[in-house]
Parts: C-alpha cells; structure tokens; sequence
C-alpha cells in the first residue's frame, strides 16, 4: 500500500491543502473535468450505458475529491482568490448535482425501456 501513496502523492496534498490554488483549480477541477466530460461525451454517442454508468460513478468521486481539494488550497491563498474559488466551488458542486443527477435519470430511463 506504500506505493499507492507515493503514486498518489500529489493528489493527497492536494486532498490536505498543501498544493497551490492554481494547479489544483486549473489543472485537476478544470481540465481534468474536460478529460472526463469528453470520456462521458464519447460514452453517450456510443450508447454504452454500463460505461456511462461508471463513468457517472467516477465523475461523482472526483467531484467530491476536487471541491474538497479546491475549498481546502483556497486556504492558504490571497483573499481575492480564496473568496473566487470557494464562491466557484459552491457553484461547481450544484452545477455537478444537477448534471450528475439528470444524466443518471436519462440513463436510468434507457437501462429500464423495454
């Protein structure tokens, strides 16, 4: 198990707050989500609805990983950028409810039609 947090190194300061705001909001909340949203994208043109349902899955733990990460590396930074990530951060959380919950019905909705 020790090399699982070495490999994950990074992302647990990041977890704890120890990372700075900017590397954490934009290269872990903003263009990872993009990385994942087109695996989503893809999954849906495909119809591949056990895909989607994982990757939904997936989305909604990174979700909580990165507003918990982001609110907590917000800390340490000026207060200009603290209150604009935490402001985002509420934002970005309902924002991901919604979309996560009125995909996860759509999807819902396929796996069920006859």
């Amino acid at each position: 198990m020790r090399w699982l947090s070495i490999f994950f190194a990074p992302e647990l300061r990041a977890w704890r707050g120890e990372m700075t705001l900017w590397k954490v909001y934009w290269g872990y909340g903003v263009l990872t989500s993009l990385v994942l949203a087109l695996f989503l994208l893809s999954a849906l043109s495909a119809g591949k609805l056990w895909m989607e349902q994982s990757l939904l899955v997936g989305f909604g733990l990174y979700t909580a990983w990165i507003l918990t990460a982001v609110w907590r590396c917000a800390e340490r930074a000026q207060p200009h950028w603290r209150l604009f990530a935490r402001l985002s951060t509420v934002v970005w959380a309902g924002n991901a409810l919604m979309v996560l919950g009125f995909l996860e019905l759509d999807l819902l909705a396929r796996l069920l039609r006859p």
